[in-house]
Order: C-alpha cells, then sequence, then structure tokens
C-alpha cells in the first residue's frame, strides 16, 4: 500500500468517523483518535493481505483429500443453515395461513433474488445462484403450503419448461389440454397459479391467451362501472429462450407429416420451407402433444424441444430449426392476485372503444400526456359484435402508482370498459 493510498483510506475513514473537535488541531503523536485511525486501517491492510494471499497459498498446499475435506464440512453447514431457515420458513407459512394470505409473492421473490446477486462475489455467477434459491424456494412453498401450477401439456411442452424453470422441481404441476382450461382451473381455485404464453418474437402474440382474458373479462364486466378488476390476474412475467427441433425415429427423407403448433410452424417458416417443402404439416394443441402423436405414428415428425424428445423417446433428427436464433418467447404467470410494487413493475389492461374515429388515439394520448410508457399493444375481435376490438396494453409502472391511476380513470373516459390484468414485476432476464 503506497503512502497516497494510505492518506486516501485515511481520510475516507475519519469522514465516517469524525474526529472530536478537540483533537483536530493536534499533531499525529499527541492526537489519540488519528493514530488510531491509522493503526485500524494498516491492520485492515493486512488482514486483507493475509485473507486473498496467504489464504491462496494455503490451499494450494493442501492435498485433495484435504481439500474435499473442506468441502464436506462446508457442506454439512450449508444442511444446518438451509434447515435453520427452513424452520422459519414454517412459521411464515403459520402466519399467512391466518390472514389468508397467498404463499407466491412475486415481489418477495424479485426482492430475494436481487439480494442475492447484489452479494455474489463470485466466482460462482450470478445465474447459477438464482436457480439454485429458485429450487430453495421451491421447497420453501411446500413446507408452506402445496402449490398446484397449471400450464398448456403434456409433461415436455415448452409451458412445462418454462413453469419448472420458474418454480422449482418441488410444487406440483398439472397439465391442462388448452390455454383456456388454464385460466378455468385458477379462476375456480383448481389451481393456485397458472403459465400461459402471450408473445413470441418471432412469431408475434399467442391469440388463445389473448381471446382467454376476453372470454373472462366480459363474463365480469358491468354495463354500470367502466373499469374493472379482471377475477384473474397477472401476478409475474417469464422469458425464455425457445430453441425448436425436428423430432422423429426415422430418417428426414422418410417425413411424410409434421405435427407441432400453429406458432411454431410460424418460428420455423424458412426452414419447412427450404428443407421439408412437400411434407404436409398438421397444428395441435402443443409441441408435447405433437412428440406424443410423433413418437406412435410411424413416418411421423413433431417440431419441439429436445426434452420432449427425451420423454417421448424420440430422436432430436435436426436441431435448432427456428428462422431466428433470437427466439424468445414471454409467458405471463396468472393468479387470483396481482403483485405488490417492486420499483420495477408492468401493468397489463384489457379495454375496448367505441367504433369512432379516434377512439384508439384519444387513449393512447392520455397515456402520452400521464407519462406512461407502453411496452406491449395488440388488438383482438371482440366475437360479441361487428368491428368492436378489444386492445391489450403493457406499460410500465405499477397500478397502485399517482399518475397511473390519474392515467387509468381519465382514459376510461374515452373507453366502453376499461379492465386492469394486473401488476406485475418487469422480467430482466431469460430463465
Amino acid at each position: 500500500m503506497t503512502q497516497g493510498q494510505n492518506s486516501d483510506i485515511e481520510n475516507s475513514f475519519c469522514e465516517k468517523w469524525p474526529v472530536p473537535e478537540k483533537f483536530k488541531n493536534q499533531k499525529l503523536k499527541s492526537n489519540p483518535a488519528r493514530r488510531l485511525c491509522r493503526t485500524l486501517i494498516l491492520l485492515f491492510a493486512f488482514l486483507f493481505f493475509i485473507r486473498h494471499t496467504c489464504g491462496g497459498l494455503i490451499f494450494a498446499t493442501m492435498s485433495l483429500e484435504e481439500l474435499r475435506k473442506r468441502i464436506d464440512d462446508i457442506d454439512q453447514r450449508l444442511v444446518e443453515l438451509l434447515n435453520e431457515r427452513a424452520r422459519i420458513v414454517i412459521e411464515i407459512g403459520k402466519l399467512k395461513n391466518k390472514i389468508d394470505k397467498p404463499v407466491y409473492a412475486p415481489d418477495r421473490e424479485k426482492e430475494i433474488l436481487s439480494k442475492i446477486v447484489k452479494a455474489n462475489k463470485g466466482p460462482l455467477p450470478d445465474r447459477c445462484l438464482v436457480a439454485i434459491w429458485r429450487e430453495l424456494m421451491s421447497g420453501s412453498f411446500v413446507l408452506e403450503k402445496p402449490l398446484r401450477i397449471g400450464y398448456l401439456g403434456p409433461e415436455g411442452s415448452f409451458s412445462h419448461t418454462a413453469a419448472m424453470l420458474k418454480f422449482g422441481q418441488s410444487v406440483e404441476y398439472e397439465p391442462l389440454a388448452d390455454i383456456k382450461s388454464i385460466f378455468d382451473e385458477v379462476s375456480k381455485g383448481h389451481c393456485d397459479l397458472g403459465v400461459v404464453p402471450i408473445e413470441n418474437t418471432t412469431g408475434g402474440s399467442v391469440t388463445e391467451t389473448f381471446d382467454a382474458f376476453i372470454d373472462l373479462d366480459v363474463k365480469g364486466v358491468d354495463s354500470d362501472v367502466k373499469v374493472i378488476d379482471s377475477p384473474v390476474k397477472v401476478c409475474a412475467e417469464v422469458q425464455m429462450a425457445i430453441h425448436h427441433n425436428l423430432l422423429a425415429n426415422c430418417s428426414l427423407k422418410e417425413v411424410k407429416k409434421i405435427y407441432s403448433k400453429p406458432e411454431v410452424f410460424t418460428q420455423c417458416r424458412n426452414w419447412l420451407s427450404a428443407t421439408v417443402e412437400q411434407v404436409q404439416t398438421v397444428a395441435v394443441a402443443s409441441t408435447a402433444t405433437a412428440a406424443q402423436m410423433a413418437a406412435r405414428e410411424p413416418y411421423t415428425a413433431a417440431i419441439g424441444s429436445s426434452a420432449a424428445a427425451e420423454l417421448y423417446g424420440l430422436k432430436s433428427i435436426c436441431e435448432n430449426i427456428e428462422d431466428i436464433s433470437n427466439n424468445i418467447t414471454r409467458f405471463l404467470v396468472i393468479s387470483r392476485e396481482d403483485a405488490k410494487p417492486t420499483g420495477e413493475d408492468k401493468t397489463a389492461i384489457l379495454f375496448s372503444t367505441a367504433h369512432k374515429a379516434g377512439a384508439l388515439a384519444d387513449v393512447l394520448e392520455v397515456f402520452k400526456r400521464h407519462n406512461i410508457n407502453l411496452t406491449n399493444i395488440e388488438s383482438r375481435p371482440s366475437r360479441k359484435r361487428q368491428w368492436e376490438y378489444y386492445f391489450f396494453v403493457d406499460f410500465l409502472g405499477h397500478r397502485t402508482e399517482k399518475h397511473v391511476q390519474v392515467g387509468l380513470k381519465e382514459a376510461c373516459e374515452h373507453c366502453l370498459h376499461l379492465s386492469v390484468l394486473g401488476s406485475f414485476p418487469r422480467a430482466t432476464d431469460l430463465l
């Protein structure tokens, strides 16, 4: 440590713990506070040197057996600490049951994972620690109250993978036949949460999910109330990289039929037209269903995940056939309650406007005036009246924020009705 560095650290130390007035003008030899300050600085520097230099030398001289013994000792302490944490989780679960509070709290999940990343000094990467803590939280859910999560089945679908990456191995997963069934099961309380795809960077929006929101919203509309709460709310979002593979138990030349989801065919359109243009493509409910059918029928293939191939005994005869390598699907987690504010949130709304010129522009102008930043806007026909449309909008901010509340109240003056689908923490990383 140089003299200049020593002086800088000393000044910084003394700024935090100021020297009493009566000692400020005294020289170092007669100033006990400054002598103590310098002594502590030298001590800290010495300890830092020992820890980061000598510690490495000590490990370098240890045998393989000695190092493994250190690992075993650390593992033993980790098990004790994890179970100590688990006992606290059980007490938290008891308190939540008394006040009828949901087990899954997206805001708390984001807070915990952010703290873990901030505390990480390496060498383990953040992604590794986040995955460990997700599994830890999955076990915690079971201790508080077993969670049941609905997804678009069967097993091995991309929705199943997204749900497992989000909620871990310890919760109960319920495969459902279609997206509408996921909404129904959550709204009836048969499932605590549901995971549904909403949009893809290549293929665009997933219309079944939007239509399910519309069906629920129409049921809940009161003609005397313009702003309503959806009975099923968005409480979180998940972003996952999607890689498609051609799965079959025959060679590519022998394939006569390919099963998959309509959106998947869209995401692989260029590859299909260039490679298997004459092969029949058949749309089914999910990629996992496609894999099941390909496993049963000779000379057929499916486009799906490597997990589906392993699960249903198929081979990946062509890998990563998506047209765009940066192929990401966004999923929504639905519940009967949305999330508390985290400071980094999004809100989803659904509204319809009168069939007149400028009706949508009037709503968008309100959002602009109140500094509400839109991140997505989609439209779907109402299916109830001709030429009437529903609009889905995501924007940055939480429904409890003042400018959002004022903006929504003003926007509803230009809508036939406006429904808040929920506020939730914004996903910033891929699972």
